[in-house]
């Protein structure tokens, strides 16, 4: 039995009924019905709104404003400083500010200023009270007299004339005169009325606006935002008024508007200003070296465009403040780059580094000062580090030895300027840069021992130069005494070799310069660090590395390389050194480096390759490697037509430590009389000449050819 079931529910959608398939139906839509008004005050109400909140009357609202506050303030300034020229009021404010800050001999002087001005307000005063009968006096008299000039002027006419009326004839001229004057000022009397006191409200309006005396909300957009602010007295006294410093703003609310006596002269400083702040008694100048920041904001800056320094001046800030934005510029390319017949003097010479903050050149001597940079990967260490030595290589007589433990051929084009390029991130490299530490350790003590027999002697400068040093000190592995190349122990290889250079190096011209990342006990040991007598860093993350890299005087002077900021600041040193020239007084410097590109590295490199006489740069190679002694002492002797048996048999221990690092003069004299070569004197030194070691190969070949045939 099958039900019938009723649907309550509508379809919305029905299908049509199989006899009316394939036929069009038409759907009538009802017309939606009509939209209800909006009442009149709400349609008002809501321009109302739109038209209060338009920017356009926003900015018409605060001009309105501003003008008008610029006249009321422009009227209590000139009050004041009328009061101010009336009164004693600015001698006693600066008699308290200069209580207020200690300074008692100032006090003192500007008491006696205002005792001297009380006397002489009292004199005027005393004398006006006898220039009212003596005005009259002299008006009475200067009547008279006027009057018998008039009228011995109207006898002389008369007399010349011969008309007696001509007596009076000045006298009434003078009177028609008086007369026309005073037509005149009742003419003007009334516009005068009018336009005085607009002229006057102008006045007012125009020293307000001078002095921007109107609320912060109120000024132009770029005055609020402090875009292109100068930087005024009254502004830095404020801002280190609202520093947070209690005792500073006590002090300064004391001292009133005068509150600028601490201020020496504001001077332009390159791109920017530069002052210094006498601070009052019971505030530190560490207080407000702490508040970098705050003080940057205050004054309508951003952190990194205030650098507060110590002077050698007691109780005193430097504060330089950069113009906004401009530390953001460039500086401009290297001399280095500009100047192609640019040369370097190792000993008087400066290598043109960069600009400091003032905008001065910044340049730094290296006569016999052992160098350190270290920073942040990727800060421009490698391209400053660089420079240097770009600018050291046209001086000819320069050597270096260079390891690059980056490997990634920043230091490429010193192929023929350097006599030893070890290039790659390997712990062999690291091993290789170890080595050649050690050689240069035996070269400086070949000097000392050459210099105690001929006091005097000049040697050629010797640049060893380590790149990325930091792997060098980090290096695990072990030789076959089990001693680590690498650490920072009396045990490890390298640290050992750069402390020995560090502490007699200089002596005798043999220097070590040394870049690295990122300072740490670990991977920079203390006493490495404070071998350097130059030292520089960029970017550090933290106020203690700053010390690792700079030294604690140095930052608790305000050396802030912490503060910079990491990728803007690229390139941008704080240095610490006495081969740069520095403020008195400051133990650092900011130095904003050139940047020079590969290219134009390259280039540099190649003037100073063709000043040099074909130097066979040594480069790492393999280890276990048999070696040919005689072939190796002319690849050696390369680019030089003779050279101290000595220097050859350095050079050996730099070409293959394991082959000939433990080489003596005996081994080479064996070699050389192998080869039926005899090691000759030149000035009294032996030395090996390449003309004979030329030979000898070109005989042995020759033997050896005629064998094989």
């Amino acid at each position: 039995m099958s039900e019938n079931v009723i649907s309550l529910h509508k379809n919305p959608d029905p299908e049509p009924p199989a006899d009316l398939a394939g036929v069009t139906t038409l759907t009538v839509v009802p017309e939606p019905a009509p939209a209800k008004p909006i009442p009149l005050w709400m349609r008002s109400g809501r321009a109302v709104k739109r038209i209060a909140t338009d920017e356009r009357t926003r900015a018409t609202g605060r001009a309105v404003v501003r003008h008008s506050i610029y006249t009321v303030n422009g009227s209590r300034i000139v009050a004041r400083r009328t009061w101010d020229g009336k009164t004693g009021a600015r001698y006693e404010r600066m008699l308290r500010a200069a209580e207020a800050a200690g300074n008692y001999e100032v006090a003192e002087e500007w008491e006696e200023r205002l005792q001297r001005f009380r006397e002489a307000r009292h004199r005027r005063r005393m004398d006006l009270l006898h220039s009212p009968l003596d005005v009259a006096k002299g008006v009475g008299v200067g009547v008279g007299m006027s009057i018998g000039v008039l009228v011995a002027l109207g006898v002389v006419m008369a007399i010349n004339n011969h008309d007696a009326k001509d007596v009076i004839t000045p006298l009434a001229a003078t009177v028609e005169f008086i007369g026309l004057l005073i037509r005149i000022v009742q003419v003007v009397w009334g516009p005068a009325l009018v336009i005085g006191p607009l002229l006057a409200l102008l006045g007012m309006w125009a020293v307000g606006s001078k002095q921007q005396a109107a609320p912060q909300w109120a000024l132009p957009a770029n005055v609020r935002s402090g875009e292109g602010e100068p930087i005024t007295p009254s502004i830095v006294v404020k801002a280190l008024r609202d520093l947070g410093i209690s005792a500073l703003r006590t002090a300064i609310k004391e001292m009133g508007d005068a509150g600028a006596s601490m201020l020496g002269p504001i001077t332009i400083a390159g791109c920017g200003v530069e002052v210094d702040v006498t601070l009052p008694s019971g505030v530190a100048t560490n207080e407000v070296q702490n508040r970098r920041r705050k003080l940057a904001e205050n004054l309508t800056r951003h952190e990194h465009e205030v650098y507060i320094t110590i002077p050698e001046a007691a109780r005193t800030v430097r504060l330089w403040i950069a113009d906004s934005g401009a530390l953001d510029e460039p500086i401009g390319p290297s001399p280095l780059v500009t100047d192609e017949s640019m040369t370097a003097n190792y000993k008087t010479g400066k290598a043109p580094w960069g600009r400091d903050l003032r905008g001065d050149g910044a340049e730094l001597g290296v006569y016999q000062r052992h160098l350190l940079i270290t920073g942040r990967s990727n800060q421009g260490k490698t391209v400053a580090l660089r420079s240097l030595v770009l600018w050291l290589a046209l001086d000819r007589s320069v050597q270096f030895w260079v390891a690059d433990l980056k490997g990634a051929g920043d230091w490429s084009m010193l192929h023929g300027i350097a006599d030893v390029l070890i290039e790659g991130p390997a712990d062999d490299h690291c091993i290789q840069a170890t080595e050649m530490l050690e050689d240069a350790v035996t070269e400086m003590n070949r000097r000392l021992e050459v210099l105690k027999d001929e006091p005097g002697t000049v040697f050629r400068p010797l640049i060893v130069l380590v790149d990325e040093a930091q792997k060098a000190f980090m290096c695990p592995a072990l030789d076959d005494q089990k001693r680590p190349y690498g650490g920072s122990k009396a045990t490890s290889r390298y640290f050992m070799a750069a402390r020995t250079i560090h502490n007699q190096g200089r002596a005798v011209d043999v220097l070590l310069w040394q870049g690295t990342q990122d300072p740490t006990d670990q991977n920079l040991p203390k006493l490495v660090r404070e071998g350097a007598h130059t030292r520089a860093s960029l970017v550090l993350g933290s106020e203690s590395q700053a010390k690792m890299a700079l030294g604690d005087k140095a930052v608790e002077d305000g050396a802030a390389p912490h503060m910079l900021r990491q990728g803007l600041d690229r390139g941008t040193l704080v240095v610490a050194s006495d081969g740069i020239h520095m403020p008195k007084g400051q133990s650092s410097i900011t130095v904003r480096t050139h940047f020079i590109d590969d290219d134009p590295a390259r280039a540099i490199a190649d003037r100073a390759r063709a000043l040099r006489d074909g130097i066979t740069t040594l480069t790492v190679i393999e280890r276990g490697t048999e070696r040919d002694a005689l072939a190796d002492i002319l690849t050696v002797l390369a680019g030089e037509k003779r050279m101290l048996t000595q220097d050859v048999i350095r050079k050996l221990g730099v070409l293959d430590a394991d082959a000939y690092g433990r080489w003596s003069f005996g081994d080479l004299t064996r070699v050389l009389d192998g080869a039926g070569i005899e090691a000759k004197k030149s000035h009294g030194r032996m030395v090996v000449r390449a003309e004979d070691v030329s030979d000898a190969l070109a005989e042995r070949d020759a033997d050896g050819s005629a064998s094989a045939s």
